[in-house]
């Protein structure tokens, strides 16, 4: 879904409608230095307990009567996801067996979208509804915004109300990632890690939610971009 907004801010060329976008870009190269650069330092940092990331996982699906969700290592790093519909806990090389406070707070984070999805957290919920609107708007907005340049701006309007799912479900991400690093570090908290070290997870946390945010300032300026372009060309 980032991808599918950064597509869209840059195309369909250039002009100056792309000035609407700086903020956008400018926060989210700022973003993805911010986290990288935090979550190296921390990755750095072992936690005095010596628990790995797939450790403190299942210790925190055990204790959350989430016995059933297993726990997966998949390649790549910070490739860290929960899959609701397989009941999955998919941990990337970069978490599963480090012992950093990076990794335990990426780990929690994780685990955090599990407990939300078995205390039937609505705004996961509503954000699982819209992904099927999101993807199929993130695959042919491009297409209209396109055919727009050349039939008008009708079309360019088509494809700009079709991107709005993917704004949409940016927006409704937020509440779902700030929520999961909540549970994440008030989990954490309760002895897992220490005061220090709880300290380091959040801001590694802190630090991956500004991407989303940076994510979905980029969707909504490339929508307002998309109803310019749509006004010059009519």
């Amino acid at each position: 879904m980032i991808l599918s907004s950064a597509v869209l801010a840059f195309m369909p060329y250039m002009d100056s409608t792309m000035l609407i976008l700086l903020p956008g870009i400018l926060l989210g190269m700022w973003a993805q230095a911010r986290i990288s650069s935090t979550f190296n330092t921390y990755s750095k940092v072992a936690n005095r307990r010596g628990l790995t990331g797939a450790q403190v996982a299942r210790y925190i699906l055990d204790n959350s009567g989430l016995q059933t969700v297993t726990i997966e290592r998949v390649r790549g790093n910070l490739t860290d996801h929960y899959d609701p519909r397989g009941k999955v806990l998919r941990l990337s090389d970069s978490v599963y067996g480090s012992q950093s406070v990076a990794a335990l707070g990426v780990a929690a984070h994780e685990v955090g979208h599990a407990i939300q999805d078995d205390v039937d957290y609505r705004p996961m919920r509503l954000r699982g509804a819209i992904v099927p609107l999101a993807s199929f708007g993130s695959n042919f907005s491009m297409i209209l915004v396109l055919a727009g340049l050349f039939l008008g701006g009708t079309f360019i309007k088509a494809g700009a109300f079709l991107f709005l799912f993917t704004v949409i479900f940016q927006l409704v991400t937020l509440p779902v990632e700030f929520d999961a690093s909540k549970r994440a570090l008030r989990i954490l908290d309760t002895g897992i890690l220490e005061p220090q070290e709880v300290a380091g997870a959040k801001k590694v946390l802190n630090a991956a939610a500004l991407t989303y945010v940076a994510a979905a300032i980029t969707g909504i300026l490339s929508f307002l971009r998309l109803l310019v372009l749509a006004g010059r060309r009519d």
